[in-house]
């Protein structure tokens, strides 16, 4: 039972650990994907804009813009609206590609998904409703979804989470009523 109680506690930190992983790799690839995504609907609108004028406007437009900025010849105007629109339009689609040959969305899909997973099997450990070596298969199932998530730096379990687990009871049977409010002490903070 001692046996048991100790590869719980080691797969409790485990999966903690690994959770703090994602959370770190959430933090750091979130904000760059929703950046990609601003400056590419950006982008895809300045080419509109760029080309709103000639098409709604015609000769017209071109006509009055050449007038305003005192240009020799309204193909300028034309070839600088053209230009602009190649820029952005390259651009845009750099963007989008980059983003689509990374799955950066789809990868953050998956770890928050897995993190939640792994929330889920912290509370069914802690409590008993699953045994050791079922948490073990249910963890490596799990991670398994998230390979592009490097473990942290310092994987050794901090000495307050082995002082703060070392004083859990031991853990009821399978399917064994759940313990009293407050038995179990909170999960470790979050890096």
């Amino acid at each position: 039972m001692a046996d048991d109680d100790a590869l719980r506690r080691d797969l409790l930190w485990r999966i903690e650990a690994r959770r703090a992983s994602i959370q770190a790799y959430l933090r750091g690839h979130r904000p760059r994907t929703r950046h990609r995504a601003t400056i590419t609907v950006v982008l895809s609108s300045l080419a509109a804009l760029f080309t709103a004028g000639p098409a709604l406007g015609g000769e017209t437009f071109a006509q009055s813009v050449q007038n305003s900025l005192g240009l020799a010849s309204d193909s300028y105007v034309w070839r600088t609206l053209c230009f602009l629109t190649l820029l952005v339009s390259i651009a845009s689609a750099i963007l989008v590609n980059l983003g689509k040959a990374s799955d950066e969305v789809a990868k953050l899909s998956s770890a928050e998904a897995a993190s939640t997973e792994l929330e889920g099997l912290t509370g069914l450990l802690q409590y008993g409703r699953v045994s050791v070596e079922d948490g073990a298969k249910l963890y490596q199932q799990y991670i398994v979804k998230i390979p592009f998530v490097d473990d942290l730096p310092n994987t050794a379990p901090p000495a307050a989470w082995q002082t703060q687990y070392a004083a859990l009871p031991p853990v009821p049977g399978p399917y064994a009523p759940s313990p009293p409010q407050g038995q179990y002490p909170p999960s470790p903070p979050q890096g």
